[in-house]
């Protein structure tokens, strides 16, 4: 089973003449076929951390690796998803999901197959000619997941996907992405902001406080695998048991920071 490493990893950044330590020797794993899900205030570090998971921000110290091989820089065995889906809106959808294999070399034929096969994977096989400007959020999101699965990484890294969707269309997406995740196989890592949404989509949770980023709270739900398992989400989000989850999430959230518990 392929895993993602972060190994002591550390990163500062200068702000107003001072070095601002935001990660500091963070430890972090993610194995193929779970879903980690990072909950924490904002500035707490969670977006930089998956920077240098992604490989677009060089850590100042540690390692990024999968299986002990280190990785440096961005790479196909991690596809990305951000909140801006960052569409090229000059390309239809069916060429927005075939970029990344054109850059790898695929002839258009190989790229088409490959990207209608991911869009029929995200329920927009018959959106493939339509312009970005004629996609709803919700569409757009599909596609920019569409676009990261094409190169069939081993791992999605997704910053904060769903936040700009309305709850209707969030609920479904979030529905859509474990669906994937079944059929994929993947690993996931996932920042929210949303409690709902973390204890919904997460095997692993992690709750972060900082800068520097450190974890107050790491917990194993099962959730995300009842859902797989068949359990309507209506019933899931109806159990007792993760209405308490979610209200002592909520508790850690509200305290006052002189209690200094988050």
């Amino acid at each position: 089973m392929s895993r993602l490493n972060a190994e002591r990893v550390s990163l500062s950044f200068q702000r107003r003449g001072h070095s601002q330590v935001i990660l500091d020797s963070f430890d972090l794993q993610i194995e193929k076929g779970t879903s980690v899900v990072v909950l924490g205030p904002s500035g707490c570090g969670k977006s930089s951390l998956l920077n240098v998971l992604a490989g677009f921000q060089p850590a100042h110290s540690g390692r990024v690796h999968i299986d002990g091989k280190t990785l440096e820089g961005p790479g196909g065995e991690r596809g990305v998803v951000f909140q801006d889906d960052a569409l090229m809106p000059w390309l239809d959808a069916l060429d927005n999901v075939a970029l990344g294999l054109r850059l790898r070399g695929l002839n258009k034929a190989q790229r088409h197959a490959r990207a209608l096969e991911v869009l029929e994977l995200v329920g927009l096989a018959s959106h493939a000619h339509h312009q970005v400007s004629e996609l709803s959020g919700g569409q757009r999101q599909r596609l920019g997941l569409a676009r990261a699965l094409a190169v069939d990484p081993d791992f999605l890294l997704l910053d904060e996907p769903f936040g700009a969707l309305d709850a209707l269309t969030r609920e479904r997406m979030q529905v859509l992405l474990l669906d994937v995740w079944k059929r994929t196989g993947k690993g996931l890592f996932l920042i929210t902001h949303s409690v709902d949404e973390a204890l919904f989509l997460a095997t692993d949770l992690i709750v972060l406080d900082g800068p520097p980023a450190r974890a107050v709270l790491r917990r194993r739900l099962p959730f995300a695998r009842r859902y797989l398992g068949g359990e309507p989400v209506r019933s899931i989000k109806g159990d007792p048991a993760f209405a308490k989850l979610r209200q002592e999430l909520l508790d850690v959230f509200l305290q006052e920071p002189a209690d200094h518990a988050f």
